[in-house]
C-alpha cells in the first residue's frame, strides 16, 4: 500500500514547519505552507528557505504538482508564488479564504485584491478529494483559528484501516503544547473546539503534522509530528474529558494576554493575495501598508 514520503523543513525565525510530500510510486508531490524569508527590520524578502524545498524536490526526483496553504498565515509570509513560478504548480487554499479577504480588504485598503479568492488557483471545499499521484488528498475545513483553516489528509484511496497523514495547519499544536489562538478577526473559540474534536475523531493512529512548534516546557528539541491518540491523552487544552465550555473559557482568557504576532501586518496583506506583493510604484519599489490606530492624546497630536 503506497504511503506518502514526507520531508519537513523548519524555519526557526517564525517557528514554522513547511512540508514536501510526495507519492513514491509516481514522484508527484506537493509543498505545504512554504515560508518566504522576511527581514522585518529592513523590509527585505529572500527565497533561501523555499530554495531548500525546491532543491530537496530535485534531489528526490519529485515533480511538484501543488502548492497547498492551510490558511492565510499571520506569522510568516508565504513563498507560494515563487514555487509556482519555478514549477508551474497551482496554489490551493480553502474556499473560506473569501471570508478572510472580506475582513482584511478594508483594513489594508487592498483595492487590488482579486474578487472571490481570485489570487488563488484553486479554492477547496470541505470533503473535496484530489489525486497526488496514486495517493489521494482529502480536505477538512477546520475553522476557529481563522474562518478558512483547512487540513490536508493524505492517504492511498484504498488504504482503509491504514494510518493517514494529516497536515493540520494552525488548528492544533504538539500534544505537550496545546492549541492555536482564536482571537484574530473571524476567529471563534467555540468553532475551534469543534474543529479539533472533528480532527481527533479520526482513528487513534492517524499521524498529525504540525505547522508550528515552540518547544513545550521541559522539551529540548523542536517536534512536529503527533498522533490522534497522543493528542487525546495528553494535549493540555483539549485532551479527552475537556468540555467546550472549559476550553472556550481557557482559550479566551489566554488569548486576551497574547501579543500580536510580530509579522502580522506584512503577513496578512501578502498572504490574502496568495503571496503576491502589491504592484511596484513608479520608483520600482513595492510598499506594504501599516494601519495606524490613534489612541488617547495621539489622535490630536
Amino acid at each position: 500500500m503506497p504511503k506518502p514520503e514526507i520531508r519537513a523543513f523548519f524555519d526557526e525565525p517564525t517557528n514554522t514547519v513547511s512540508y514536501l510530500v510526495w507519492d513514491p510510486a509516481t514522484k508527484q508531490g506537493a509543498v505545504i505552507d512554504p515560508v518566504l524569508d522576511w527581514d522585518h527590520k529592513s523590509g527585505s524578502a529572500d527565497t533561501a528557505f523555499a530554495d531548500r524545498l525546491l532543491a530537496a524536490a530535485r534531489d528526490e526526483g519529485v515533480a511538484i504538482a501543488w502548492v497547498l496553504e492551510t490558511h492565510a498565515h499571520a506569522d510568516h509570509l508565504t513563498a507560494a508564488p515563487y514555487i509556482k513560478a519555478k514549477t508551474g504548480a497551482p496554489i490551493g487554499i480553502g474556499e473560506h479564504i473569501k471570508e478572510v479577504q472580506r475582513i482584511f480588504r478594508p483594513v489594508f485598503d487592498a483595492r487590488d485584491l482579486k474578487p472571490e479568492g481570485g489570487d488563488f488557483d484553486r479554492l477547496f471545499k470541505d470533503g473535496e478529494r484530489f489525486p497526488l499521484g496514486s495517493l489521494e488528498v482529502e480536505v477538512m475545513h477546520l475553522p476557529g483559528h481563522t474562518p478558512a483553516d483547512i487540513a490536508y489528509k493524505v492517504q492511498a484511496p484504498d488504504a482503509a484501516g491504514e494510518p493517514a497523514d494529516v497536515f493540520v495547519g494552525d488548528t492544533i499544536f504538539m500534544h505537550d503544547y496545546g492549541t492555536a489562538r482564536a482571537d484574530f478577526p473571524g476567529g471563534d473559540a467555540h468553532a475551534l473546539f469543534r474543529s479539533i474534536k472533528r480532527l481527533l475523531s479520526l482513528p487513534p493512529e492517524t499521524r498529525l503534522w504540525m505547522c508550528h512548534d515552540y518547544k513545550a516546557p521541559g522539551r529540548d528539541e523542536y517536534a512536529w509530528q503527533s498522533t490522534v491518540a497522543e493528542q487525546r491523552a495528553h494535549n493540555p487544552h483539549v485532551k479527552d474529558g475537556t468540555t467546550e465550555e472549559e476550553f472556550v473559557a481557557f482559550r479566551t482568557g489566554r488569548d486576551a494576554k497574547l501579543a500580536a504576532p510580530t509579522l502580522l501586518l506584512p503577513s496578512i496583506q501578502v498572504n490574502i493575495r496568495a503571496g503576491r506583493f502589491p504592484e511596484a510604484e513608479a520608483n520600482g519599489v513595492r510598499y506594504l501598508k501599516i494601519p495606524v490606530k490613534m489612541k488617547g492624546g495621539a489622535a490630536t497630536a
